[in-house]
């Protein structure tokens, strides 16, 4: 047996176990006479076979040495030892020298023995150990057990190597009477290293090196030197750990030590600097536990970190832990549940790996843990063994010389004192999660190791501290699942920032989800349903291979990638495995350092952006808020991410969760569905203003819709839809805005010059009139309009809320005050509006149900006409009736912005008004100049038919709401609040005000004013209708009188007038003093009105009262012009011929 420490000096227990179990079971004289025989060397301790010295150093010990016996000689008939065997040992076992010599080196403290009774007892056991020919009782007592054991019956006999393979094997000895000579001899042997067969020749310059105590007998002739070799195995982890000043033993003592460990592992009794330390502790803890097997090992093991164990005991056993850690064979229930395992997955045949890594533990739990994730079986007893020691790499970090060693700064400056219960651990996972300052990037790498070692993503129950912290979150919130299921830290990440949710375990949990997401392999459930899938897609190896060309998290990005974006048959995910990507993908979107990916590449944006942002889920809405300014690297990772959202938002959990009330009243439909195409997210856009939708869950909805303009495919549904459109109409174009725009002018285009067939796709157009419509009702989602006028908002609309349009009609209310950049925009947005009301999102809003009510047959686009014509319904809500009123008012500031008159009036503007128009500027409004002078026009009767029904509306409008008239608004808003403000406030629509001005007219002060008025009394003759005060008034006498003329151009006011005239016709009192005022009026307006042109004074010669008489006098002077030229000649002078022909 090359290399193994040979121990002859077993020999001895052979003897010792021979007598005690033949002597009192079968002939207690057959082995006597051998044992008693003076010439026998075990017979008594004698000086020859042991130490001269030891028996000069001490006479009394030497007198009792030299005596030889004839009888059986005890131990317990020496002088030198029969007070202290009398003091510390059962009298039954005084008979038996190795129940004596057992109970007597157990003693913990060195001064309970005397030091002759220790001398004695050593150099006792020196005989026992150093005669070979007791190699025969063993081949006799074992002689079944080394025939069955191929290695042993190999031994060549008679140079002591019998025993020590007998103990290497001891595991495996089934015979009785054997295993008990085998367990005796052991536990002599091990009671002091010099009696083990070469290990003082070993580690004899170590022993001194590291000052370990003296290798030569009799200067420190203790019967246990056990902390010699604690002292070795010390200095084994330091140098393992690479601990300042630590001395490199040589690999023939490394070699030693370890196997003693191993050898010792069996029974703690073995280890006797353990056994020494922990005496006590194993009473309290472990009473009851049976020796052998590694069972009080691991008894203690479990106890640690309790706070009533002796701390002394705690090192002894975090030592002997870490030895385990270098070599697994020094746990021997490790060792042995796992043999067949480990030879049946090939976990010790990598001929390329040195001895030492192969005997890891680290490797070993790497090896048989992808035998696991792969399915295949590995024995119950083996995985239980596992889990323990996996659990007890998470407990105590310096179990792991890499962590102590390339993290021995951050555990200084970030988590000393902590180690407890997995503690300094979890500090440094938080140190690399970046929350306590950076850390050694092989910190780093040390740290995913071990987590990849201990594996706790299989079994929550490995991270004692998030077991602990998360205890009452797994009561409450995942009860329903299995203990120890790997779906609990699924269920403990769907709660995380819920009420269920403790503070602890949330920081529990993202420290260890942290490294979970840099390795794909360390979620057992996604490894599981995607193997398969990463093989064939991502090029990934075994579980535990590693690829170092792949950085953290690659695979899991490759995997995502095909689970949303593959159309190729063959390059898409299983339905298995797509559904657990987009589980975990919904989970990590709560903090983006659970995705390595974007923190590596936006680490630098993370912290120039978004470091005052901590709340959960912020640092992602601060990039997408910042996407424009972002490092390309970063800008494009965010642009994938966001793309993602768009096509499933359910990855927004956060957004999820603070919508649920919406989406279970609204949209539920589609949330069931397990295919999200965006329709969720439209579902709750358009029922933002819910009253289910509480705030959060709008400002997330809200930011969502403000991240999508950024760039169209961010928009899942209109990506889908306008893809191809987009790159045929708009190319280079990435906003979504200007996409939306570049469309959407395209089919207004294509409308207006009734295009044969629209350029833009029908699937694309219905999809832009949603995006339209969205767009407009938020100003922020314009990004032009919004940079335009956030000066004004702030100073215009301090406290109106974003969303429902409300800025947007706040600024249409103050546009007289915008900045110019802010009108023209706003300008642009209202003539966009009124062409197609159906972006009007306010209009849309408050009249949602009377245009169900009034204008469910009509088109969109003539849905404001349609509500026009009902505004005066007796069931017309007042709100919207209000709205009405303002579009109507809005309409009436420029013909551009009433789209019917516009088109009616096509030829008849440029051709009345081109002076308004010529001096006009694009963007801006009229302020009603054309609207007026159509209405001039109007009166004198000269517009096209179809202008003038539409005029004549305008008129019949605003003659019963001033409002509706901007130049009268404009020029006589004080005038009305110094002379009408009853009427004015009274806000009836019934043309008080207008009536008030015209009777008030000669207290009208403002010529501008008074110039308004006297076109309302212009206008007022043209059409009865135009005046509701006098049609109120008349309306009987209309029906009675004038009901076969039809009205317009005047003929129902010439026949009223003419009714007055004749007195055989007798007006309602009312109508008639309403006329006679009318006709006073009209007779002030003909004074005062000067004429603005021909027309307009021919208009007044004709419709004066004195017309008769004016146009008699004119005849007579166009006559005598004529008579005069007739009789007198030509004043000029004739032209000769000649000179004509010049």
């Amino acid at each position: 047996m090359a290399d193994c420490i040979r121990v002859p000096l077993l020999l001895v227990c052979i003897l010792s176990a021979l007598h005690q179990i033949r002597g009192e079971n079968h002939n207690p004289g057959k082995l006597g006479g051998n044992a008693d025989n003076p010439h026998d060397p075990a017979g008594g301790p004698g000086p020859a076979a042991g130490n001269p010295g030891a028996a000069e150093r001490n006479p009394g010990a030497g007198a009792s040495l030299v005596r030889r016996r004839s009888a059986g000689w005890k131990l317990a008939e020496e002088a030198v030892c029969r007070d202290d065997l009398t003091r510390l040992c059962p009298k039954h076992s005084w008979n038996n020298n190795l129940a004596v010599l057992e109970c007597l080196q157990d003693k913990k403290e060195e001064t309970e023995i005397a030091t002759e009774c220790n001398h004695l007892l050593w150099n006792y056991k020196l005989n026992l150990t150093t005669d070979p020919k007791f190699e025969s009782v063993a081949v006799e007592v074992c002689k079944t057990t080394i025939s069955e054991i191929k290695e042993c019956a190999a031994e060549e006999l008679g140079k002591g190597y019998l025993v020590s393979c007998l103990v290497d094997h001891r595991s495996n000895i089934s015979d009785y009477q054997c295993n008990q000579y085998i367990t005796k001899m052991t536990t002599i042997v091990f009671s002091d290293y010099r009696l083990i067969c070469g290990f003082m020749d070993k580690c004899r310059d170590d022993i001194n090196a590291l000052r370990c105590g003296s290798v030569s007998t009799g200067e420190k002739d203790i019967h246990s030197q056990g902390e010699v070799i604690a002292c070795l195995e010390k200095g084994l982890v330091r140098e393992a750990e690479e601990q300042l000043g630590a001395h490199v033993i040589k690999d023939n003592c490394k070699k030693a030590i370890m196997r003693v460990a191993e050898l010792s592992s069996d029974d703690f009794h073995l280890d006797r600097f353990l056994y020494f330390a922990c005496r006590e502790d194993r009473e309290r803890f472990c009473e009851n536990t049976l020796a052998g097997e590694g069972r009080v090992y691991k008894c203690l093991f479990n106890h640690k970190f309790e706070e009533v164990m002796s701390e002394r005991c705690r090192e002894a056993l975090t030592t002997r832990q870490k030895l385990i850690a270098q070599d697994y064979k020094v746990s021997y229930s490790l060792a042995k549940a796992c043999k067949s395992d480990l030879r049946k997955y090939r976990c010790s045949v990598d001929t390329n790996m040195p001895r030492a890594r192969e005997a890891r533990l680290s490797y070993l739990l790497l090896c048989l843990e992808s035998a696991v994730h792969r399915g295949r079986v590995v024995s119950g007893e083996c995985q239980g063994e596992m889990m323990d020691y996996r659990r007890m790499l998470m407990e105590d970090f310096s179990l792991s010389p890499e962590i102590v060693l390339q993290c021995r700064s951050e555990i200084e400056g970030h988590c000393s004192g902590l180690h407890r219960k997995g503690r300094t651990l979890h500090c440094l996972m938080r140190v690399g999660r970046g929350d306590m300052g950076t850390i050694d990037p092989n910190c780093q790498r040390a740290l995913q190791t071990l987590i990849q070692e201990a594996d706790p993503g299989a079994d929550y129950r490995i991270d004692r501290a998030l077991n602990e912290a998360c205890e009452s979150v797994i009561q409450t919130a995942c009860k329903h699942i299995r203990n120890g299921d790997p779906m609990i830290l699924s269920c403990l990440m769907e709660h995380l920032y819920t009420e269920k949710m403790v503070e602890d375990c949330e920081h529990r949990l993202l420290e260890l989800q942290y490294f979970i997401a840099r390795d794909w392999k360390l979620d057992p459930v996604l490894y599981k349903k995607c193997q398969g899938d990463a093989s064939r897609l991502c090029h990934t190896h075994g579980w535990n291979e590693t690829n170092e060309v792949m950085p953290p998290g690659a695979v899991f990005s490759c995997l995502y990638r095909h689970a949303y974006r593959s159309v190729e048959q063959g390059r898409r995910l299983s339905r298995d495995c797509k559904l657990e990507v987009q589980r975990i993908l919904h989970q990590r979107a709560l903090d983006v350092k659970l995705d390595p990916e974007l923190q590596r590449r936006c680490m630098t944006d993370l912290g120039k952006w978004c470091s005052e942002k901590t709340e959960a889920g912020q640092e992602l809405e601060c990039l997408q808020d910042h996407l424009e300014d972002l490092v390309s690297d970063c800008r494009e990772v965010v642009g994938n991410l966001t793309e993602l959202e768009s096509e499933d938002i359910q990855i927004e959990a956060l957004l999820m969760r603070a919508c649920e009330p919406v989406i279970q009243s609204y949209c539920h439909e589609v949330a069931d569905n397990q295919i999200d195409t965006g329709d969720l997210m439209e579902c709750l856009v358009q029922n933002k203003h819910q009253k289910e939708m509480n705030e959060k869950c709008a400002v997330g909805v809200t930011h969502f819709q403000l991240v999508q303009i950024k760039d169209f495919r961010f928009s899942y549904k209109f990506k889908t839809a306008c893809k191809e459109d987009v790159l045929k109409l708009c190319p280079n174009i990435k906003k979504k805005v200007d996409v939306v725009i570049c469309l959407s002018t395209t089919v207004r285009n294509d409308t207006l010059q009734d295009a044969k067939e629209q350029r833009v796709s029908v699937k694309c157009r219905k999809q832009l009139r949603v995006e339209e419509v969205e767009m407009s009702e938020d100003i922020r989602l314009d990004p032009e309009l919004y940079d335009s006028c956030k000066q004004d908002i702030a100073q215009l609309c301090p406290n109106v809320a974003y969303g429902n349009a409300q800025v947007i009609e706040c600024l249409k209310e103050n546009k007289r005050q915008l900045n110019s950049r802010c009108h023209q925009r706003i300008f642009k947005l209202q003539e966009v509006e009124m062409v197609d009301p159906e972006l009007d999102y306010q209009l849309m809003r408050v009249c949602k149900h009377m245009i169900r009510r009034f204008c469910r047959e009509s088109e969109g686009k003539n849905v404001l006409q349609c509500l026009k014509q009902n505004k005066n319904s007796e069931l017309m809500d007042p709100k919207c009736k209000q709205m009405i009123t303002k579009r109507q008012i809005t309409q009436n500031t420029d013909y551009r912005l009433n789209p019917v008159l516009r088109k009616a009036c096509k030829a008849d503007i440029p051709k009345f008004c081109q002076s308004i128009l010529s001096k006009a500027t694009a963007d801006t409004e009229l302020e009603g100049q054309v609207i007026s002078c159509l209405k001039l026009k109007y009166a004198d009767q000269r517009l096209s038919p179809d202008c003038e029904d539409q005029i004549r509306v305008i008129l019949q409008e605003s003659a019963l709401d001033y409002r509706l008239d901007p130049q009268l608004q404009i020029h006589c808003t004080q005038e009305i609040s110094r002379l009408c403000p009853e009427e004015a406030a009274a806000q009836e629509q019934t043309g008080q005000v207008e009536e008030c001005l015209k009777v008030n007219l000669l207290k009208i002060k403002q010529e501008g004013c008074k110039k308004e008025v006297l076109n309302m009394l212009k206008e007022s003759k043209a059409d009865i209708f135009v005046d509701p005060v006098l049609h109120t008034a008349c309306a009987l006498d209309i029906k009675h009188h004038c009901a076969a003329i039809p009205p317009g151009r005047g003929r129902q006011m010439s026949c009223l007038m003419e009714a007055l005239q004749d007195k055989r016709v007798r007006l309602q009192p009312e109508c008639k003093k309403r006329l006679q005022d009318r006709i006073d009026m009209w007779s002030y307006a003909a004074k005062v009105a000067p004429a603005e042109g021909f027309s307009d004074l021919a208009m007044q010669v004709m419709t004066s009262p004195s017309k008769n008489y004016i146009l008699t006098v004119i005849g007579a002077g166009v006559a005598l012009l004529f008579l005069m030229g007739l009789f007198c000649g030509r004043f000029t002078k004739r032209v000769t011929q000649e000179l004509k022909d010049r």
